[in-house]
């Protein structure tokens, strides 16, 4: 008899526990994003982020979800999903300065000389996690975020600032990495991305209700182009993904609005 009550309690705080993980890999993302292991830092927020996924998948279906669970997730995100990227960012920015990988803890400008403007700019990539903590806030209150989202997640924002280094270790060639390393082009997506996290700009969530065709035709043909953008384009396939995330979803809606519209 005390079993059951017992396995009650387990199933109803699983989905928290999902989410502590995400915490956990935040945390030690954080720890090597500040040590410049970009890739490792990378690796955990990719964990945290599948964390972040199936927490939510597990409170769906154990039927589990709370308002402790809405704001604790938001917490993980901020961390993995808001403050890492926006060290990332500051890495990269540090190195758009000195002009290559191996810098010294932060920035060596701020250890070697007076500031300037050299030792100032990489702190513009925390508009970053600034944008994802104004963003998490508005989602914790917005009702019409429920089963879709105003602006991009949190998590597909970190995904594409992530990618930058990944595609610096493992893809890059001369142009690429000129590109990625130009403090223009870093600016420019920081500030884009930004932007996007709080935009006006209504976007499909992979939700799942059911797993029908005909009710996630969008999510399925999103997650299929995913695959192939993937195998095909490697870590390029990250800002690809993304910005089809965005055409599809306004695309979507367009077409929806245009389908409610009365005809005469």
């Amino acid at each position: 008899m005390l079993f059951l009550p017992q396995t009650a309690t387990m199933r109803r705080h699983l989905p928290q526990l999902l989410t502590l993980f995400n915490v956990l890999s935040g945390c030690i993302a954080v720890v090597f994003a500040v040590l410049n292991e970009l890739h490792l830092a990378a690796t955990f927020v990719i964990i945290g982020i599948f964390f972040d996924f199936f927490d939510g998948l597990a409170a769906r279906a154990l039927n589990a979800q709370s308002d402790l669970g809405i704001q604790l997730d938001s917490l993980a995100d901020m961390i993995t999903c808001g403050l890492v990227p926006g060290i990332i960012m500051f890495q990269l920015l540090g190195m758009s300065q000195t002009g290559g990988w191996n810098i010294s803890e932060f920035n060596p400008a701020l250890r070697d000389g007076p500031l300037g403007w050299d030792s100032i700019l990489p702190f513009f990539g925390f508009l970053i996690t600034m944008a994802s903590a104004y963003r998490l806030a508005r989602f914790n209150i917005d009702e019409d975020q429920v089963t879709s989202f105003i602006g991009l997640p949190t998590p597909a924002n970190a995904l594409l600032i992530i990618s930058f280094p990944l595609i610096l270790l493992y893809q890059g060639n001369d142009a690429l990495n000129e590109l990625i390393l130009n403090s223009w082009f870093l600016l420019g997506v920081t500030v884009l991305s930004s932007f996007l996290l709080n935009a006006k700009i209504p976007l499909f969530a992979l939700k799942f209700k059911t797993w029908s065709f005909k009710d996630n035709a969008l999510r399925y043909i999103f997650i299929l182009v995913s695959l192939v953008f993937l195998m095909t384009m490697k870590y390029l396939a990250v800002a690809a993904i993304v910005i089809f995330y965005i055409l599809s979803s306004v695309v979507y809606k367009a077409g929806a609005r245009v389908d409610q519209e009365p005809t005469d």
